[in-house]
C-alpha cells in the first residue's frame, strides 16, 4: 500500500491512548486500532476531521504516501 498511516506516532507525541481518541471523536476503539495498525481500507473525510480536531494536528500528519515503486 502506498498510504502510510501514522497515527500511532501522532498519538504517542499527544500522549493520547486509543481509548482516549475513540471517546472524543464517537467511533469504537475497535476501529481507531484498525486505523492506528495500518489495516483500514479506507477513512472517511469527516472521520479524518474529527481526528485532526481532537489531537490538533493535520491531515498530513496523520496519512504519508510512499512510493511502492521505488528501486
Amino acid at each position: 500500500m502506498a498510504i502510510r498511516v501514522n497515527l500511532d506516532v501522532v498519538l504517542a507525541r499527544r500522549k493520547m491512548s486509543v481509548n482516549d481518541v475513540a471517546g472524543a471523536i464517537g467511533i469504537t476503539p475497535v476501529n481507531v486500532s484498525v486505523l492506528k495498525n495500518g489495516r483500514a481500507k479506507a477513512i472517511r473525510f469527516s472521520t479524518l476531521d474529527e481526528i485532526c480536531r481532537v489531537l490538533q494536528c493535520q491531515p498530513g500528519d496523520v496519512l504519508e504516501y510512499i512510493d511502492d515503486e521505488v528501486d
